[in-house]
């Protein structure tokens, strides 16, 4: 299924505070800094259109949002979202999420990272450029806090069990935790819109949760 196409930002908003670029990034790593505040950190790679970073920045007030995305015209989407609704807990970086990862963030700095429907790369040849490769997951479980978590959605089966193989093979991450179906009240109430795509399609979505001892 294609993808519709975006719809066109409002010119007047101002994006400064919510995209920033990898060369924005406070070195040494300072959350507090980048947010104005301290609070828990969660991390989303590949933010898409924004529906769960902006859905999650409102849900959850207390907690700071960083997401990730590399196609320029979605994060300036995303962003565009959290701007019009003044969600000052949410930054979206545009840029690699592999190198933000392994560049910037230090060890223990994040309390959750979320991987919603990532690129499944179909072709043999091109499958070193999943997300969920080893060394991505290894900068993931550095990242985590103790107790922290690693959220993995897919519609792909073939690629939620590689996953999950790789999870096992290659980090001390414990999972997968089973993740039930949510029931949606309303057209927007899913995680994102991939998700919500899926499910309207009657297409099965693979859900599984991990925790850093």
């Amino acid at each position: 299924m294609a993808r519709r196409s975006l719809r066109k930002i409002d010119p007047a908003l101002d994006l400064s505070r919510h995209l920033i670029s990898i060369e924005q990034l406070p070195q040494p790593w300072d959350a507090a800094a980048l947010f104005q505040r301290s609070a828990p950190l969660e991390i989303e790679i590949g933010s898409g259109k924004g529906l769960f970073l902006t859905s999650s920045a409102a849900q959850h007030p207390g907690h700071n949002f960083l997401g990730m995305e590399i196609a320029d015209k979605y994060a300036r989407f995303c962003a565009a979202r959290l701007a019009k609704r003044e969600l000052n807990n949410a930054r979206m970086i545009n840029a690699d999420a592999q190198r933000v990862l392994a560049e910037f963030l230090p060890d223990r700095s994040a309390i959750a990272v979320h991987v919603y429907f990532p690129d499944p790369w179909w072709k043999k040849r091109h499958k070193k450029r999943r997300v969920m490769n080893e060394r991505s997951l290894h900068q993931i479980q550095r990242i985590l806090e103790p107790g922290g978590t690693l959220h993995f959605w897919t519609d792909v089966q073939e690629y939620f069990h590689s996953a999950l193989e790789l999870i096992a093979a290659h980090t001390q991450l414990r999972g997968p935790l089973e993740v039930a179906e949510p029931v949606s009240q309303h057209d927007l109430d899913f995680r994102t819109h991939f998700e919500r795509r899926m499910r309207l399609h009657g297409q099965a979505v693979y859900r599984a949760e991990f925790c850093k001892p």
